[in-house]
């Protein structure tokens, strides 16, 4: 396994790490991601640590806190050997203080997460989504607290505009507080819109991208071909609604170029879709996940070897898409282009 560093923090994290939203799933998102009982997922993290996958990752909104506590269960004896990491700012009730990011939120939240996984302390804690209602100074200066109180050791966020994260790093700087180092991203080959504003800006400010649904919402898998229906057990069915869309030519283009080079390369479709993350910029972990012991196994090997330059070439292609206003006179004008290298 590969190891990387974090943004530009000093922790290193595994190219590879495993999300444990299958873990006790319910509800009508997560019953369908997967329902991994402790021990099913005591022997998914054997397979991951056999591998070198050292960071598990997981959120207090996942099944009502479920997957944190199987997850808790399942590396039970193994604290030393492993990094945890979890999200938190999602509604986890009805009541006005049960979602957000306030001090009494986030004191609480990293308070139940602990018990929940049943350790003393987080490696890394995202904020699952931006708190416009609580000021930036209230959320860092709270995480500041955690991080002296030996609760958390890095700090990170997940889906946030990159104003919200450049608010946030400013105010960090200007109080001595710490700075976020992770942003857990939706990336991948059906879904590139992180590379126009947050992949320059990880860049520049030093923030990792922890990849999030690296095979487009369960659309690089393999089993959804040009001209053939999505499969009758197909989590898609039940969860495409709540994911991002994605143009169906443009799948379908991206899958035929995915098969060619897979089998140019002698992997599998979602092994080449997770190797081409593993080469673009700024990306620290791709965040895997597997209801089972075989689609574990097929992900772990996505490393220990790389697509060709000209490979790359030909799926940067088939993906690419218009960027938005301001982007795209970047990509498409010499003077602008010449001001602003592209993220290669």
């Amino acid at each position: 396994m590969e190891y990387r560093q974090l943004g530009a923090s000093g922790l290193k994290v595994p190219a590879l790490s495993f999300g444990a939203g299958t873990f006790g799933g319910s509800g009508p998102l997560f019953s369908h991601w997967g329902t991994s009982g402790v021990e099913e997922a005591r022997r998914l993290v054997d397979i991951c640590l056999e591998a070198g996958v050292t960071l598990f990752d997981t959120a207090d909104v996942y099944s009502e806190g479920a997957s944190e506590e199987v997850l808790g269960q399942a590396i039970k004896g193994r604290r030393n050997e492993i990094l945890l990491s979890t999200k938190m700012s999602l509604p986890m009730g009805d009541g006005p203080n049960d979602a957000g990011s306030s001090r009494a939120r986030l004191i609480s939240g990293v308070e139940a997460a602990l018990r929940r996984l049943g350790v003393d302390h987080l490696d890394l804690l995202q904020l699952h989504a931006f708190d416009a209602f609580t000021p930036v100074e209230e959320v860092l200066a709270t995480l500041d607290q955690l991080v002296r109180d030996g609760k958390l050791r890095y700090v990170g966020v997940s889906n946030f505009a990159g104003w919200q994260v450049m608010k946030s790093l400013a105010a960090a700087d200007r109080n001595g507080w710490p700075r976020y180092v992770a942003h857990q991203v939706y990336y991948s080959l059906v879904g590139r819109d992180y590379e126009w504003d947050l992949m320059p800006l990880g860049q520049d400010q030093g923030l990792g991208a922890l990849v999030w649904s690296p095979l487009g919402w369960g659309r690089l898998t393999g089993k959804i071909r040009r001209d053939s229906p999505t499969p009758e057990g197909s989590r898609l069915h039940e969860t495409a609604r709540f994911g991002p869309p994605v143009d169906e030519e443009r799948l379908y283009r991206v899958v035929d170029v995915l098969e060619e080079v897979a089998q140019e390369a002698g992997k599998t479709i979602p092994q080449a879709a997770l190797n081409w993350l593993l080469q673009r910029p700024t990306v620290s972990s791709v965040i895997i996940g597997a209801r089972d012991e075989k689609q574990l196994r097929d992900n772990l090997g996505a490393v220990g070897w790389s697509l060709t330059e000209e490979q790359m070439r030909r799926l940067n292609e088939a993906s690419a898409v218009t960027p938005p206003y301001p982007h795209f006179p970047y990509h498409r004008q010499e003077g602008f282009a010449r001001l602003n290298p592209p993220m290669t």
